[in-house]
C-alpha cells in the first residue's frame, strides 16, 4: 500500500540525513520508525537479526574512508 504524507522542511531534512547515515532509503527508515513506534518490531528479532552476521545497510559504506579522512586533515593542516 502506498502512503503519502507532508513533512515539514526542518523534519524532512532530518529524515534524509538519517537515511543517509543509515545506508538506507527514507521509505525504510520511515516504515522502521512506525513499526517502532506502533510496537510492530520486537528487540529480540532486532538482535537476532544483528547477530546473524547478515549485512545490514549498506556493507560498502565504510570501505576506502581512510583516504577520505587523510585528505580532510591534510588540507586542514596546511591551512
Amino acid at each position: 500500500m502506498a502512503l503519502s504524507v507532508r513533512l515539514d522542511p526542518p523534519l524532512a531534512a532530518r529524515v534524509e540525513e538519517e537515511a543517509k547515515r543509515l545506508g538506507i532509503s527514507k521509505s525504510d527508515l520511515v516504515k522502521d520508525a512506525l513499526e517502532r513506534r506502533l510496537g510492530g518490531k520486537n528487540p529480540y528479532d532486532l538482535l537476532r537479526q544483528v547477530r546473524s552476521g547478515q549485512p545490514m545497510g549498506r556493507p560498502a559504506a565504510s570501505e576506502r574512508t581512510g583516504r577520505g579522512l587523510k585528505g580532510r586533515l591534510r588540507a586542514k593542516r596546511s591551512s
